[in-house]
This record gives C-alpha cells, sequence and structure tokens, in this order.
C-alpha cells in the first residue's frame, strides 16, 4: 500500500489523498508517524494510554484500517524504495564533515552504525511477528512495557522532531545568505545580520502554512521536501564528478579525539526507526522485512560513505558540516543544492506540526467552536516556530546541535529501544548468543550516546562562549 494512506489512514477530515509509493525523507517520516499515532483519540491523551484491543479498535475506527489485509500490498522492492528514502535525509550534509573530522578508519563507525541499526530494524520486526495488531513503533513500546513504554517512545519521538526542526533551521540561516549574495538588507528598527534577517522573512513566509487544517496542502508541502532531499543529493555528485574540482587533498587516518563528537551525526544518519512498523505493516509479505531492512540499510550505508569519501577528498580541511556551502559557488549544480537546501526546512515545518496541533485539538474543550480551536493551534504552533527560530539563531551551529540530537535521541529510538523492547517481547525464545548481543548493544547504546552528548555539548558551549565573547 502506499505511504501516504498507510501513514495517515483514511478518516474523512484527517486523511491525505491517495498517493503511489512516495520516498519520505527523515523530518517528514517523524511527522508522519507521530500523526498516525495521534489520530487515536484515546492514545496518549493526557498521559493515559488506553488498553491494546480498545486501542486497536478505535484506531480502526478514527483511521479506516478494516480494510489493512487488503491494503497492504508493498513488494520488496516498493518497501526498499520507502525504506531507503526515509533513511537519506539531513544526515547526508555532514558525512563528509564527519569523515574529515574522525578520519578515514571513522568510515568503519559509519558502517558498524549502519549494520547495528539494520539489525534493530529487523528486531522490530520480530516485535510485531508476536504482536500482530501492532501498527506503530509506540504499540511495540506498549506491547513490552506497558504505558510507560508508549509515553517513553512518544516522548522522544517529539523530542527528535523538535530539534530536527531547529536543525533544520540553522541549514536555513546558513545557507540563506549564500543564495542571496549580493543583496542589501537593513532596518532600522532591527539591529540583525542580513542572514538572520532573510532567515525571519523565510520564517515569516512559511508561518501561514502552521494555520492549515487541510492536510492536503500539507502533503503537497512535504512532498516539495522529498524532492529538495534528493536534489542535494544528486548535486554533490554531479559536482564531483563534473564540476571541475579535484580531489587532491588527504584524509587523516583516524582523529580520535574527535570521534564522540561525530558519533552522533552517523547515528542521525541511520534514523528512521520509528517508522518501520508502518512499512512492515504495508507489505504483502512482512516475512521478507529483514531482506528489506538489510538491502536498505546496505544502499544508504554505500551512499552515505561514497558522499563521505567524496567530500573528503574534493575540499579537505575547508569541507564545511554542511557539504553544500563548500560546492563551488559559481557551478549551477551548486545554485541548485543551495536553494534546494533552503527550501526544504520550509516545506518542513506545517507537517512537522501537524501531529502535535492534532494532539492538541483532542485536548481542547468539545464546547468550543471549529474557528476557535483554529486559532489556539495556529497560535501556539506560530509561538513555538519562532522559539524554534530565536533557538537556531541563538545556537547557529549545524554540526553539534545535529550531534547532539543524534546522541541524545536518536541512540535510543535506532539502538537502545529496539533491543529493549526485542527482550521484554521475545525473552523465553532468545538463544543465549543473541542475548548477549542484545545485551551488549543495550549497554553500548548509552555508552555511546553519553559520550556524544557530552562531547557535543560542550563544544556547542565552548562556540557559544567564544560568539559572546567576540
Amino acid at each position: 500500500m502506499n505511504m501516504w494512506n498507510k501513514l495517515f489512514g483514511k478518516s474523512k477530515s484527517n486523511c491525505l489523498p491517495h498517493q503511489n509509493q512516495v520516498i519520505v525523507s527523515d523530518a517528514l517520516r517523524r511527522a508522519k508517524l507521530a500523526l498516525q499515532q495521534l489520530s487515536c483519540n484515546v492514545c496518549l491523551e493526557e498521559n493515559k494510554v488506553c488498553k491494546c484491543d480498545q486501542c486497536f479498535e478505535s484506531c480502526k475506527r478514527v483511521a479506516g484500517a478494516d480494510e489493512h489485509h487488503a491494503e497492504a500490498n508493498n513488494s520488496v522492492t516498493h518497501s526498499v524504495i520507502n525504506m531507503t528514502g526515509m533513511l537519506i535525509g539531513l544526515g547526508q550534509l555532514s558525512t563528509p564533515y564527519a569523515l574529515e573530522t574522525g578520519g578515514w578508519s571513522s568510515a568503519f563507525l559509519l558502517i558498524g552504525l549502519g549494520i547495528i541499526c539494520a539489525y534493530c530494524s529487523h528486531l522490530l520486526g520480530k516485535c510485531l511477528d508476536k504482536h500482530p495488531k501492532s501498527r506503530t513503533y509506540t504499540d511495540i513500546g506498549y506491547n513490552a512495557f506497558g504505558s510507560k513504554g508508549k509515553i517513553l517512545a512518544a516522548y522522544f519521538i517529539y523530542m527528535e522532531i523538535f530539534m530536527a526542526l531547529v536543525s533544520y533551521t540553522i541549514s536555513l540561516h546558513d545557507n540563506l545568505a549564500t543564495v542571496f549574495p549580493g543583496i542589501q538588507l537593513k532596518v532600522s528598527w532591527a539591529k540583525l545580520p542580513k542572514s538572520q534577517l532573510l532567515t525571519f522573512i523565510a520564517i515569516l513566509v512559511a508561518l501561514p502554512s502552521l494555520w492549515l487544517r487541510d492536510l492536503s496542502s500539507i502533503s503537497f508541502l512535504s512532498f516539495g521536501g522529498v524532492l529538495m532531499s534528493l536534489v542535494i543529493f544528486i548535486s554533490v555528485a554531479c559536482t564531483a564528478i563534473f564540476g571541475g574540482v579535484k580531489s587532491n587533498h588527504t584524509i587523516p587516518a583516524l582523529q580520535i579525539h574527535n570521534i564522540p563528537a561525530i558519533s552522533g551525526l552517523c547515528i542521525f544518519s541511520f534514523a528512521g526507526h520509528i517508522v518501520f512498523p508502518n512499512l512492515y505493516k504495508a507489505m504483502k509479505d512482512p516475512s521478507k522485512f529483514t531482506k528489506v531492512s538489510i538491502i536498505s540499510f546496505t544502499l544508504v550505508t554505500m551512499l552515505y560513505t561514497s558522499l563521505a569519501f567524496m567530500g573528503a577528498k574534493l575540499f579537505g580541511p575547508q569541507v564545511n558540516p554542511q557539504i553544500t556551502l563548500s560546492m563551488p559557488p559559481h557551478l549551477i549544480v551548486t545554485k541548485i543544492a543551495l536553494w534546494a537546501t533552503v527550501l526544504t526546512p520550509m516545506t518542513k515545518y506545517a507537517l512537522e506540526f501537524a501531529p502535535m496541533a492534532i494532539q492538541l485539538e483532542h485536548n481542547l474543550p468539545q464546547s468550543l467552536s471549529s474557528r476557535t480551536k483554529l486559532l489556539i493551534r495556529g497560535s501556539i504552533g506560530s509561538v513555538l516556530l519562532l522559539l524554534i527560530l530565536v533557538l537556531a539563531l541563538s545556537v547557529p551551529y549545524f554540526e553539534y546541535v545535529l550531534s547532539l540530537t543524534g546522541s541524545l535521541v536518536s541512540i535510543g529510538i535506532c539502538v537502545i529501544f529496539p533491543c529493549a523492547f526485542y527482550l521484554k517481547i521475545c525473552w523465553g525464545q532468545i538463544s543465549r548468543p543473541l542475548l548477549v548481543l542484545n545485551l551488549t548493544l543495550i549497554a553500548f547504546g548509552p555508552l555511546l550516546g553519553t559520550v556524544g552528548t557530552i562531547s557535543s555539548s560542550k563544544l556547542l558551549l565552548i562556540h557559544l562562549s567564544r560568539a559572546h565573547s567576540a
């Protein structure tokens, strides 16, 4: 079945139109999953989690999932395309920087994390095998640890959404000044640099999209974001092949002191697990989900590794944390990549806020009119977006915020939670070697996350203190 239909359901008022096999980017996948989870009026309302059977029946009524088995018709090829598209996103901008910073040996970290995340994707499939009624990531959390597991998973999902939006806004800020190099922009009452004024204007342009209630309009914006991510990847590849830039820089072998700082960038690049249960449910033959995971993560890991070596060899120590800012400015493909990088965040805001807006409407008194609810959700969404803008302008360090997101949040969603869910749900059927492996990953995840969080936070604070003292 197609991804829009699967992720949003078919309710008359909160439903996206039928589309064919859409590839979803990293920010889009989080919002869509959260939106599907919140379509059930019972789940997570006032921090209460309903019983499994009641929750699934409610979700069926709200999302129109009665014909699920008839709609689950994705082939292996379609599923690979969708999973690969979900994994390729914001993280692709930083892989060359990560390789140059950590040394070429850090490619083993990138590949290793890809293998681990593929294995954890397989574990989610095993958990779904045990509970066929489960439809979302948080449902697996509920099956494993009850209400606390579901609420904890939902908390991490929303935290990742918020931090990813901050990263997108920082990327918007960094690239806007390059897109408009010659423009003179001054406002007498606002003593802000040109790049910040441009970012503020871009946010104002995107702000009305938060007031949309028609999710069909939001789906149009999100599909534009998917195309932009693909354009960025193709543009970088074209620069390496046809750009005339000599790839004669030497990549250091290993800079071990930088490994903790880049570990978060690597793990964020493979973040996509919260939507994998939806892919599993959309498959005609779910028994081949593991095969889909292996193929998809292999392709993505090869693409990331190739892009990392290309960027590091092309630009060396001068490689920017966002590869688009290192590309030669006179090339047409560079201008295309920069515009794609600028337009991508503006297509994300409405869809990212959609699940929060729907949950907010669920919690508002039923006595309020639709217009009043629209004013409340639109106002709160606007305030949150302006808060994200302030944070992004206050902390304009893309690589550290992205690394912090990966180390603080994504490591839990991609590694720790799947292993813990699997051990709890399938405990009686796990062999000793698998038990040791999963316990090792559960211990490795918090260790890597803690070291990465401390390192990225420390670097972020150092740069902030330098900026304030300058």
